[in-house]
């Protein structure tokens, strides 16, 4: 709500889209109501559907999937992809005073003939190959569950939640949270790039163990700590 008030505050016109599970609209436009505030702005409610994956937003440049997690309660977890990117266009080789019809072809990976001079602009000649397209799975609260696999397999970066540590298996399992080594595990099998270990209990003071227990089974992890920026390599 904080964030909800504070685009209104700074004067937001367009709609806002909410994508959450169902009760989320009850929820926000009941405290909208009891504090008797009218937003500047239009809120559009999308209700995620928890029982299988769904695409909930895409553009030229990515594609935004929900997938269902295994929680105590209907949860989604959210998957990232760019889409395939343009080629670069080489500037050592491209020729001067070049139409940018020309260009726009040649980042599509296309030849360009110039029906006014005649000359042919060779795409192979002209251009680098495209930066990769990079991908981020966000699993929230969720107990281990291999399910997701197939879905999360070889994205670039993977939260996934890491409430309790080794040895708080049958805990995790009852409440429906992860543990470190489980975590890992999913890295691991799921053959991601790098994995961001979080949502810690609140019973856990030094997050060292966390970081040392996952790495121990997925080396490539960091803690996710908030204010830090995690980068992701399109080379």
């Amino acid at each position: 709500m904080g964030f909800i008030f504070t685009m209104h505050l700074l004067k937001r016109t367009h709609d806002l889209h909410i994508y959450g599970q169902k009760g989320l609209k009850e929820i926000i436009l009941t405290q909208l109501k009891y504090s008797d505030s009218r937003l500047n702005y239009v809120i559009v409610f999308h209700e995620l559907n928890t029982k299988k994956e769904t695409v909930i937003f895409e553009d030229p440049k990515i594609t935004v999937s929900s997938f269902p997690l295994d929680h105590r309660i209907p949860c989604c977890g959210f998957l990232f992809r760019e889409k395939k990117k343009p080629f670069r266009i080489n500037k050592e080789t491209l020729p001067i005073n070049i139409p940018l019809k020309a260009i726009a072809a040649l980042k599509q990976g296309y030849d360009y003939h110039d029906d006014n001079t005649g000359i042919l602009y060779k795409q192979k000649e002209l251009t680098l190959p495209p930066k990769k397209a990079r991908s981020y799975a966000y699993c929230s609260d969720t107990k281990y569950n291999e399910r997701i696999i197939p879905i999360i397999k070889g994205v670039d970066l993977l939260y996934h939640e890491t409430t309790f540590l080794k040895g708080k298996e049958e805990w995790a399992n009852l409440t429906f949270h992860s543990t470190t080594e489980e975590a890992g595990n999913m890295a691991k099998k799921a053959g991601v790039g790098k994995l961001i270990s979080g949502h810690y209990s609140a019973r856990y003071k030094d997050l060292t163990p966390f970081l040392n227990e996952v790495k121990s089974i997925f080396p490539n992890t960091e803690l996710s700590i908030e204010g830090n920026t995690i980068e992701v390599n399109d080379e």
